[in-house]
């Protein structure tokens, strides 16, 4: 075993950054040397309203700009609140260091320490409403975490990855950053996790706090199995409670010890200050450390011995109006959705008693014809509509499709809910908006560099660009694999031509540096062409070329099609462009040669027999980007695959697909010629 780490952790600053540091280096004089700090929970306080400006003398500041030290190497998170817009505005540009010293970890972040030690971090809090609604994980402008925010931290245990050592420039690099375990020795999160409580005996300071564990994060333990969670939000005000070790002992008789700590900062509870720190010595662990030694009053392990959930029925007396039945028209807590009716309750179209009103059979129905507005599909009144009440990534509503927030380009919130258009400072005098903050690096999803780009699925790297197989291809290669128009590409081989570079457009790439990753991607293609005729397909080639206020990061999907439908291809574009409005430009090249520059936004469609398709994209007119989805899960008879998420697979047949692939595609990849 290697030598310990000694780690001190502290809770909520809640903005009282100095003073913390000052507490830190009197503590570390007094019990250290430490080698880091955890900062766990609000680190920087709730954000200033809109219209109010960060001086120069307070404390956030003087952090970002150097002239407030940190005593020791500072990891810091985000608790229960947005992050001010300097910080984000920070960590985008350097990728997480704040200052010397100071590190914000990514809302999902796993990263390696300089002494080995493991961290992993799940920032924000929970609400049930949004947690699986939101359709992307929520960066630091919301407070919340989504369940792609768990999927993406679970993603990220699977890599490795020390704070300035994430650019990855070849497969070699790329699997050298990967591990083979989920394990981490640190886990801090803001939400306590479900079940901490169960198998207990140590005393909770406060009853309610029995009830506030979320089920995403008791998931992030199951897997993760952490030697120690800290956790921040232990109550309003957080309060300190320290649960006994218990043990995993599937993992070598792992022991996992679980701490919430009150905060250093902000309101305080009545009495005794909570103890706001934690100091502990933790030395890595290699697959040959012997099993540690079982402590005293360690419990059994109160995630696998899962706690019965209590039924809402009271059964301490007869209720004064319902005496011993439960009121009619609610269910209890452990009733699932297709249970009877409770007695007293009667539907209130057909008055059985046998059903809910949701469920009744004379629930008038829509007439032939009828198509829902909200989300264009027949079958159900709006009333009825399972995506009226739909949540954008930023918590509001979401949008209808074709609409796009002209402040950031994106489709998954309205202008109103837009972070960009609401961020610190975001109108300039005379009332205009300031430029929206382009797309970092840790936020692209194409960028090598981003330490939760999916690695596992990258096929080649060239020079100038990758080529990666999608999440959630079009072609099915497991459930489903036998369908009658899947191409026998091994791997199923939809995949992307990525430039390595970020830019937002094939098109905006400037000229002297254009000709070298246009190149390449020719050669990407014709190999693909190549390797696909070897199947009896051809290669259908698009690119949505859009130019966002954020930026988006250039790219071609290449989907296989049989040879018995290479003719349906250029009908099928034009026939569903025509239901969507999408018209076509007469002469193509003309067409792109206009958007040259990054001067405009289209499609381009390049058809098999060699020809191009390109729409002009109007400025903020409507045009979804799955449009080239759609037009091929149509040629396919696949309709079922047109949603990518309803189509993503387990990592463990994303890796089988990618190694048929690689197998497949070795004779014909450019970059190894």
């Amino acid at each position: 075993m290697s030598s310990p780490v000694k780690v001190l952790t502290v809770g909520s600053a809640v903005g009282s950054i100095k003073e913390l540091f000052a507490k830190i280096k009197a503590i570390d004089a007094k019990h250290g040397k430490f080698d880091f700090t955890i900062c766990v929970g609000d680190f920087f306080g709730a954000p200033k309203d809109a219209t109010q400006d960060y001086t120069e003398d307070h404390e956030l500041i003087q952090l970002l700009e150097g002239r407030l030290e940190a005593p020791m190497e500072c990891y810091v998170m985000q608790g229960e609140h947005p992050l001010p817009p300097p910080v984000i505005e920070k960590f985008a540009k350097t990728g997480g260091v704040l200052s010397q010293n100071v590190f914000l970890l990514h809302k999902s972040g796993v990263l390696s320490t300089a002494q080995g030690i493991r961290i992993a971090c799940l920032g924000g809090v929970y609400d049930s409403n949004l947690y699986t609604a939101s359709e992307t994980a929520h960066g630091f402008t919301s407070p919340y975490f989504t369940s792609q925010n768990v999927e993406k931290l679970l993603a990220n245990t699977m890599t490795s990855s020390k704070p300035q050592e994430r650019n990855y420039t070849s497969l070699a690099s790329i699997a050298s950053a990967t591990t083979p375990s989920q394990l981490v020795d640190i886990l801090i999160t803001n939400a306590w996790p479900a079940g901490i409580a169960h198998l207990s005996s140590a005393p909770l300071p406060a009853p309610e706090l029995s009830a506030i564990g979320v089920e995403p994060v008791g998931e992030v333990v199951r897997k993760t199995k952490p030697r120690y969670h800290f956790a921040a939000g232990g109550g309003h005000p957080p309060r300190f409670w320290e649960r006994e070790p218990f043990l995993w002992e599937d993992e070598n008789g792992r022991v996992s010890r679980f701490v919430s700590l009150g905060a250093f900062g902000g309101e305080q509870p009545s009495g005794k200050k909570q103890r706001w720190f934690y100091a502990f010595s933790i030395a890595p662990l290699s697959p040959t450390s012997d099993p540690p030694p079982k402590p005293a009053n360690a419990t059994q392990n109160p995630f696998l011995h899962r706690a019965p959930k209590r039924a809402l029925a009271m059964d301490s007396g007869d209720d004064y109006r319902w005496g011993n039945q439960q009121q009619p028209g609610k269910r209890s807590r452990t009733d699932g959705p297709s249970d009877k009716p409770p007695p007293g309750y009667k539907c209130k179209i057909c008055e059985s008693a046998d059903h809910f009103i949701s469920e009744c059979p004379d629930r008038e129905k829509p007439h032939e014809g009828y198509i829902c507005r909200v989300c264009n599909e027949p079958g159900h009144f709006v009333r009825d509509c399972p995506v009226k009440n739909a949540v954008g990534d930023t918590g509001g509503k979401k949008p209808r499709e074709g609409y796009v927030c002209r402040a950031c380009g994106s489709e998954l919130h309205f202008i109103q809910d837009c972070p960009v258009a609401n961020q610190t400072g975001g109108r300039q005098g005379g009332g205009r908006r300031a430029p929206p903050k382009p797309i970092a690096p840790d936020e692209c999803w194409f960028c090598l560099s981003n330490p939760n780009l999916a690695k596992q699925l990258i096929v080649s790297i060239g020079t100038e660009c990758y080529v990666t197989l999608p999440k959630g291809q079009i072609i099915p290669t497991h459930q489903g694999a036998n369908h009658p128009n899947a191409p026998p590409v091994p791997g199923g081989g939809h995949v992307l031509i990525v430039p390595i570079t970020h830019y937002p457009t094939y098109l905006s790439i400037p000229p002297d540096l254009a000709d070298p990753i246009l190149d390449e991607t020719e050669k990407y293609k014709s190999a693909l062409r190549a390797l696909y005729a070897k199947h009896n397909a051809v290669a259908v080639c698009f690119e949505v070329g859009r130019i966002s206020a954020k930026g988006g990061h250039a790219h071609v999907q290449v989907v296989p099609v049989p040879n018995k439908l290479r003719n349906a291809v250029e009908d099928a574009f034009r026939e569903e462009g025509r239901a969507l409005g999408v018209e076509w430009e007469e002469d193509a090249d003309e067409a792109l040669r206009a958007c040259a520059g990054g001067r405009g936004s289209y499609f381009r469609v390049d058809l098999p027999d060699g020809r191009k398709m390109v729409h002009l994209i109007r400025e903020r007119g409507p045009f979804s980007i799955q449009f080239g989805r759609q037009v091929l899960v149509s040629i396919l008879g696949m309709a079922d695959r047109f949603d990518w998420r309803a189509c993503t697979q387990p990592e463990e047949e994303d890796r089988e697909d990618a190694q048929a692939f690689k197998a497949a595609f070795l004779s014909f990849d450019p970059s190894l010629v």
